[in-house]
C-alpha cells in the first residue's frame, strides 16, 4: 500500500484544526469574556497574542525541522496546539487565557511550514499539485466556517468545547503521523542562527501585530503606528544582518528565483485580497444586511463548497495550460470575482449572491493551488526549510496586510460620507480596492517564462536522500 497518499491528507486535517480554530472563536467572545470575567474588548486584544506568537516563531521552524526530522517536529506542534486548547478550554482568568492561546501560537507556528515541508520532502514533484491542492482548504475553508460553527457551539453547547474538539482531532493527528509520515530530515545542519531568529521574529511579529489591528479601533492610533514601524526597523536590522549570515532563518536569497517570486511577491498581492475579503464579507453580512452569525456563515460557506469543487481539478488544470497561464488568467478571473462582492446590496437575489460566492471559491482555490506549488518548483532539497518558511511567513503578513486594507477602506468611506454607522454601502469600496490590489499580482506573473513550473510534471521524488556534495550548504 502507497502511504504516501495519506500524507496530504493527515497535514491538511491538521492545518484545517488550526485554520478553524484561529477564527472559530469570533463570534464566542462574548460568551468567554463573561464566563472569566473580563472586558470583551480586553478579550479580543489577547486573542491576538496567538498571531503574534505565530509570527515569532514561524522562522525558527525551518531549522527546528531539519534538526529533529519533520515528523518529529510537526507530531510535537499538533501536541503543543492540544496542550493550548486544554489551556483555554479551562482557564478562568484573562492571564490564563493569553498564556494558553501564546502556547497555541506556538505549536501552529511549527504545525504550518513543517507540514508543508513534510510534503515537498516525501510527495514526487509529479503528485506535488494534487498534495497541495489538499493543503489549501484548510485556509480558505476555516475562516469561513470558523464564524458559524463557533456561533452554533457557543449557542447549543458551552464555549469551552469549541477547544476541547481539538483534543481528539489533535491525538487522531499525532497517531497518523506516526503511521504515515516519514521522519525526512536535512542530511547536513546549518548553524542556528539566533541573532536572525530575534530580529526576524521581531520584525514579523510587530508587522504581523501592526497590520491586523489597523482600523479596528483595538488599540490607539499611536500603537499601530509604532508596532508597524518598530517591526519595519527589525525587519530592515534582520536584512542587513542575513547579507552576511551563510544560513539565515529567513533566506530572502529564494527571492531571486522567478518561480520563488511569484508566490512571495505575487501570490501575497493575490492573498491580501482574500484576507480581506473573509474580514468584509461577514461583517457587511452582519451589519449591513441584518443576518444573523449563522445566516452570514451560511452564505459565505457556499465559496467553502467552490474550492472543495476545484480539489478535483487543480493538476489538469495546470499540466492542460501550464502554471504561467493559470497564474495570469485564473488571478484575474478571481480578482474580479472577488470585486463583484461590491454589487451585493439587501435586496440582491440570494442566487447571484451564491453564484459568485461559488465560482470565486473555485478559481481562488485554484490560484492557490497553484501559487503554493509553483513555489518549491525549483528549490534544491537542501534549501526546502527555508522555503517553507518564508512562504509561511509571506502568507501571515499578506493576510494580516489584507484585514488592514479592508477595515481601512471601510473606515476611510464611512468618514468621507460623513455618518458613524456603517452601511452596506460602505464596504462597496472595499471590496473594488481589494479585487484591484489581488489583480495587479498578474503583473508578476507575466513575467514568469512560459515552461514555469514544468519540473511538477516530472516523477522526481523532492527528498533529501541526495548525495552529500549535492546538500551541501
Amino acid at each position: 500500500m502507497d502511504t504516501k497518499r495519506f500524507v496530504p491528507l493527515i497535514v491538511a486535517c491538521a492545518l484545517f484544526m488550526e485554520n478553524m480554530d484561529s477564527t472559530i472563536i469570533a463570534t464566542s467572545l462574548p460568551a468567554i469574556a463573561a464566563d472569566i470575567g473580563a472586558n470583551p474588548l480586553a478579550l479580543k486584544l489577547a486573542i491576538t497574542s496567538y498571531l503574534l506568537s505565530l509570527a515569532v516563531f514561524i522562522p525558527a521552524s525551518g531549522w527546528v525541522a531539519d534538526r529533529f526530522g519533520a515528523r518529529t517536529v510537526f507530531r510535537a506542534a499538533i501536541l503543543v496546539f492540544v496542550l493550548g486548547s486544554i489551556g483555554c478550554a479551562f482557564s478562568y482568568s484573562l492571564p490564563g487565557f493569553v498564556v494558553a492561546r501564546i502556547v497555541q501560537g506556538i505549536g501552529g507556528a511549527m504545525m504550518t511550514p513543517v507540514g508543508r515541508l513534510v510534503l515537498v520532502r516525501t510527495i514526487p514533484r509529479n503528485r506535488l499539485v494534487d498534495a497541495l491542492a489538499w493543503v489549501t482548504m484548510p485556509a480558505l475553508i476555516g475562516p469561513i466556517m470558523g464564524p458559524p460553527v463557533g456561533g452554533f457551539i457557543t449557542t447549543y453547547a458551552t464555549w469551552h468545547w469549541i477547544f476541547i474538539i481539538n483534543v481528539p482531532i489533535g491525538l487522531i493527528g499525532i497517531a497518523l503521523a506516526t503511521r504515515f509520515i516519514e521522519d525526512v530530515r536535512a542530511e547536513t545542519l546549518d548553524r542556528f542562527d539566533l541573532v536572525g531568529m530575534v530580529l526576524a521574529g521581531a520584525g514579523v511579529g510587530g508587522l504581523a501585530f501592526g497590520l491586523s489591528v489597523v482600523g479596528l479601533g483595538l488599540v490607539p492610533l499611536w500603537m499601530v503606528i509604532a508596532l508597524v514601524a518598530a517591526g519595519t526597523a527589525f525587519m530592515t536590522a534582520y536584512v542587513v544582518h542575513a547579507r552576511g549570515t551563510p544560513a539565515p532563518v529567513l533566506d530572502f536569497s529564494l527571492v531571486r528565483i522567478p518561480t520563488f517570486r511569484a508566490n512571495v511577491v505575487g501570490g501575497s498581492l493575490f492573498r491580501l485580497g482574500v484576507g480581506a475579503l473573509s474580514f468584509l464579507l461577514p461583517l457587511m453580512l452582519q451589519l449591513g444586511f441584518d443576518y444573523t452569525p449563522l445566516q452570514s456563515g451560511l452564505v459565505t460557506f457556499t465559496a467553502s463548497i467552490g474550492a472543495f469543487t476545484m480539489k478535483t481539478f487543480a493538476a489538469r488544470f495546470l499540466r492542460r495550460f501550464g502554471f504561467r497561464n493559470v497564474l495570469i488568467y485564473v488571478g484575474l478571473l478571481a480578482s474580479i470575482l472577488t470585486a463583484l462582492n461590491a454589487t451585493f446590496t439587501p435586496t440582491t437575489p440570494l442566487l447571484w449572491m451564491i453564484a459568485v460566492l461559488l465560482t470565486g471559491g473555485f478559481f481562488r482555490s485554484l490560484q492557490f493551488t497553484a501559487t503554493n506549488t509553483i513555489a518549491y518548483a525549483d528549490i534544491e532539497p537542501a534549501k526546502m526549510s527555508r522555503a517553507t518558511a518564508m512562504v509561511s511567513v509571506a502568507q501571515q503578513l499578506s493576510v494580516a496586510a489584507g484585514v488592514a486594507v479592508g477595515a481601512l477602506a471601510v473606515e476611510a468611506t464611512v468618514w468621507f460620507k460623513g455618518h458613524t454607522a456603517i452601511t452596506a454601502s460602505d464596504f462597496r469600496p472595499g471590496f473594488l480596492l481589494i479585487g484591484a490590489l489581488s489583480a495587479s499580482s498578474a503583473i508578476l506573473f507575466w513575467s514568469l517564462p512560459k515552461d514555469a513550473g514544468a519540473s511538477m510534471h516530472v516523477a522526481d521524488p523532492v527528498t533529501t536522500a541526495e548525495k552529500p556534495e549535492e546538500n551541501a550548504g
